[in-house]
């Protein structure tokens, strides 16, 4: 991997807010590249990742940031400083065929939006996108408009579309009630989403998060399984990638590979925790939306592996898809031939995704600088020499 630039993308404010897909583009400065990730520390993890150890390991799937940072000192609602952004998450690529899907609440304090009629229909209908809290709704009309200048409207030029669109709240460090996502800043990011390696840490939506009282953010992983057939017959390989945006628990609770991190490097941003946890699982494995909803629910237990309890304020939605079976909602045929997984042969399905879910928190937290805000707050990263002195402290 390239190193990251000593400083944060900066992206320059636009003063239009008009919901126009001919908005101008935004400026952008060059966009920061990883620069060192848990694994590269030393820190173990269980299974076999894919070779970018990223969402986008499962093809076809497509990420896009844009991240707006500006302004120190005193908070001016409205003004600043600005700490915040759109990750877009695009699981066929620019492509609209429709894909099972499923999500599961841990805790419900936060919103994702178009999940009454992903739970009922099984389909994810386009693009994913999280941002924070109070910019929800800019987001999911930004990509209605999007997606109808893109070709989606039928000839009579209607279109209906009811987004996924999901938050965690970053006031402590972001002008959250200044509102200073806009259409144009969401049209980059899906305009932009791209496979290959992808940028963490404190990267589009993430920008202003805090996780574990450590500078939080954007972090993901993968692994490939391999799934013995019938004697005599290939092995399948599948891929499961998981995307975190992580803004959750208090410091004394982080966990990382066993060692109580949290306590060893003690120190406090908050008096409670304000945050929340959005995943997002993909995969190329043929599974159906009960079993989507079984993989998102999953991501529990590799959140539990780095220490939260899910607090009371903690917004912990989830969502899975699968990019296989494509064509599956066309209704030009009666019916629709469609291949699963057997229920029996999930469990390492199931160990992948808790996996990755884990390594993803822990490479938000990794992959990361430390960052000041509104207010001069500031959120120290997590020191990767600290990190190492603990791995030898506790052979690890």
């Amino acid at each position: 991997m390239k190193s990251k630039p000593p400083r944060l993308i900066v992206l320059a404010l636009l003063a239009s807010s008009a919901l126009s897909v001919d908005a101008r583009e935004p400026q952008t400065s060059p966009p920061p590249v990883q620069q060192v990730r848990a694994r590269a520390l030393g820190i173990p993890f269980d299974g076999t990742p894919g070779p970018l150890n990223a969402i986008t390991d499962v093809a076809g799937v497509e990420v896009g940031y844009t991240t707006l940072v500006s302004g120190e000192g005193k908070l001016e609602v409205g003004h600043g400083p600005i700490r915040t952004g759109v990750t877009a998450v695009l699981p066929r690529g620019k492509n609209d065929d429709p894909v099972y899907a499923g999500v599961f609440s841990l805790n419900g304090n936060g919103e994702m939006t178009g999940t009454a009629w992903l739970e009922e229909g099984g389909f994810l209908e386009g693009p994913i996108a999280l941002t924070n809290t109070h910019s929800v709704g800019v987001v999911r009309d930004a990509i209605i408009a999007w997606r109808i200048k893109k070709g989606g409207a039928d000839p009579g030029g209607f279109y209906w579309s009811l987004p996924v669109v999901a938050e965690t709240w970053d006031g402590w460090l972001n002008d959250v009630n200044g509102f200073h996502v806009k259409p144009e800043h969401v049209f980059n990011a899906l305009d932009t989403a791209h496979g290959g390696a992808i940028d963490e840490g404190s990267v589009g939506g993430g920008t202003g998060m805090v996780c574990y009282e450590f500078k939080g953010g954007t972090g993901t992983a993968s692994r490939k399984i391999e799934m013995k057939e019938k004697k005599d017959a290939a092995p399948r390989t599948f891929t499961i990638g998981v995307l975190v945006q992580a803004n959750f628990g208090r410091r004394p609770q982080l966990m990382i590979a066993g060692m109580p991190v949290g306590r060893e490097i003690p120190g406090q941003v908050y008096p409670r925790e304000n945050g929340s946890c959005i995943a997002v699982v993909a995969t190329d494995a043929p599974l159906l939306p009960h079993q989507l909803k079984r993989l998102a629910r999953r991501v529990s237990l590799g959140l539990a592996r780095t220490g939260t309890v899910s607090g009371n304020g903690s917004g912990d939605l989830f969502i899975a898809f699968s990019t296989a079976n494509p064509e599956a909602s066309n209704p030009d045929k009666v019916t629709r031939s469609v291949e699963t997984v057997p229920n029996d042969r999930l469990d390492p399905i199931f160990d992948a995704v808790v996996q990755a879910t884990e390594e993803a928190v822990v490479n938000a937290l990794i992959d990361n600088q430390s960052m000041s805000g509104r207010d001069d707050h500031k959120v120290e990263a997590l020191s990767h020499d600290r990190v190492r002195e603990l791995l030898k402290k506790y052979n690890r």
